[in-house]
């Protein structure tokens, strides 16, 4: 039988491990790449005015390395914790070519539009038009389409009063590559999430001054917290996102205020810290203390050459003004907007992938969420499940149930952070990824994975919440994935060995802490058994009330 056709549309992180979720799930994958190489936004370009993302020359990776890397390809243990662009690059075509990937690549190739085939109702066949480096067009027929475009290619500038009066340069973000070109200017950013606080801190190096306008204000932390270890290695455990919600809150709320108190120094938010995304970046607090970065409210109105914000400051000969306000979903080459609709920049996706409007499931939007963690283990997920609903062996449910279900999540949102259009396709990290492992069917499980391996099970549960651990069990189990899990902490810090001086631990001091992880979980277990048995109980009592009147 031949098999599934299926068009993988972007070779950036999500395209490629669905290439590689293509291949072992035995589907026919065909990705289309209008740029020369693969990498999506991480492919670092000068070029500006490209509908494509691009970081910018000093990008980061906010995430720890071993949080960030694929569940069945481990990133180097050479690479540092946290990963410039250039290496996360080259991790992704090492993933590439160990896996075999670029051979099912079509480079320079740009698609046109997406359409339903005449007989769409009965087959989920779609038509893709796509047109090569030369301008030659061509139409192929697919049995299914996975779109990995993502949603950080369309800049979004809101209405500003006077802007268009404003006689200096005017940019997005997204155009914004380097610091050169802005020494000596005077600079205006606006907003304050990941973008602006990186493009202002490295401006306030070379510029007169950086003005950084917000209008809420932000929790701000750093990428390394306790002993040295980065952040998500603290918060992106099962056991952290087990406690109630005011526990968390205040544990992250008291770790932000410890580096630093956000009252004083201007950032101070309304809403609280797990109301929306925390910005990280390590040194916007020390470049506010310096004076390099002045905070101003959010902006009144521009003049000729200036700005007013609304407090009644003005700000003359002023340079540059850049917009660091966000994006808007939408894809050029979906010229039927039926296929996805976008309202207020929302989307109705079944767990944010299938449109459940479509009469067959052959057409899947990966890398269309904001998640609490990292990226590349919830794309890779979302691969995995897409692959096989496509071949079958995985099932959606109804049509009904789905809408129920996206609405449900769409009442959480909105209950959960505050009413924004940057927030609509926010994700909780490991929630989600247990969503979509449970429906692949690779979920750990902690009651079969402790009698089989208590250390593991305490590791797992208390460590890092790493991509692996979906490795473990079930389809697309890897002999490799306990040891990476192992290895996490040592593989994290391996760059600094050379220079750190070794202490011994005494067996006293391993078995003391064995003893610690044994009463944690052993308490939480107990914890979480009693509550569903109280809840029994109580459920009990209500029905027997109910069945007395």
């Amino acid at each position: 039988m031949q098999a599934m056709k299926i068009a993988i549309i972007g070779a950036g992180v999500s395209g490629l491990t669905s290439i590689k979720c293509c291949l072992d799930e035995g589907l026919e994958p065909v990705c289309f790449e209008k740029c020369s190489d693969i990498g999506g936004l991480w492919k670092f370009s000068q070029h500006v005015g490209d509908s494509s993302g691009s970081v910018y020359e000093s990008t980061v990776i906010n995430t720890s390395k071993e949080m960030t890397c694929f569940s069945d390809f481990p990133a180097p243990k050479h690479f540092p914790p946290f990963m410039p662009h250039g290496h996360v690059i080259e991790y992704l075509h090492m993933y590439a070519k160990q896996f075999d990937l670029l051979k099912h690549i079509h480079f320079s190739a740009t698609v046109l539009d997406i359409s339903r085939t005449s007989d769409h109702q009965k087959t989920g066949q779609w038509k893709v038009t796509s047109a090569n480096g030369e301008g030659i067009v061509s139409e192929t027929i697919f049995g299914g389409v996975m779109i990995c475009n993502g949603h950080l290619s369309k800049p979004f500038i809101p209405k500003f009063n006077g802007l268009e009066k404003f006689r200096g340069r005017k940019l997005h973000s997204h155009e914004y590559k380097s610091y050169r070109g802005f020494e000596g200017k005077a600079v205006l950013v606006i907003g304050l999430g990941n973008s602006a606080a990186d493009i202002a801190v490295e401006l306030s190096r070379h510029t007169t001054r950086v003005y950084l306008s917000t209008h809420r204000g932000a929790w701000v932390i750093s990428r390394l917290e306790k002993h040295g270890l980065p952040w998500d290695q603290h918060v992106e455990t099962r056991f952290f996102q087990s406690f109630p919600t005011k526990i968390k809150e205040w544990l992250a709320v008291r770790t932000a205020q410890k580096r630093f108190d956000h009252e004083t120094y201007g950032l101070r938010p309304q809403h609280g810290i797990l109301n929306a995304p925390t910005v990280i970046s390590d040194d916007l607090p020390l470049r506010i203390a310096t004076g390099t970065i002045k905070l101003q409210p959010r902006v009144s109105y521009f003049t000729s050459r200036g700005v007013v914000f609304t407090d009644g400051t003005k700000v003359d000969n002023l340079d540059i003004v850049i917009m660091c306000t966000g994006y808007d979903i939408g894809f050029e080459f979906l010229k039927d907007k039926y296929i996805l609709p976008v309202d207020e920049n929302q989307v109705s996706l079944y767990k944010q992938v299938f449109p459940p409007h479509h009469p067959k499931s052959t057409l899947a939007f990966l890398g269309l969420i904001q998640s609490s963690g990292a990226f590349f283990p919830a794309a890779e997920l979302q691969a995995r499940w897409v692959t096989r609903v496509f071949n079958g062996k995985a099932k959606l449910p109804s049509r009904e149930v789905m809408l129920y279900n996206i609405g449900l999540e769409k009442r959480m949102i909105r209950k959960t952070f505050y009413s924004s259009r940057r927030l609509t396709i926010q994700v909780s990290s490991i929630p989600y990824k247990d969503q979509l492992a449970e429906m692949i069917g690779c979920k750990p499980d902690f009651r079969r994975l402790f009698f089989r391996d208590p250390l593991l099970a305490f590791k797992c549960y208390f460590g890092p919440c790493c991509a692996a651990q979906y490795r473990l069990m079930g389809p697309g189990a890897w002999s490799g994935a306990k040891k990476t899990i192992e290895d996490t902490y040592s593989n994290e810090m391996f760059p600094h060995v050379g220079r750190r001086n070794k202490t011994p631990t005494s067996i006293s001091q391993s078995v003391v802490k064995f003893l610690k992880l044994v009463f944690m979980f052993v308490t939480v277990a107990t914890i979480n058994e009693l509550s569903q048995d109280l809840r029994g109980e109580w459920d009990a009592v209500v029905g027997w009330l109910r069945a007395a009147r």
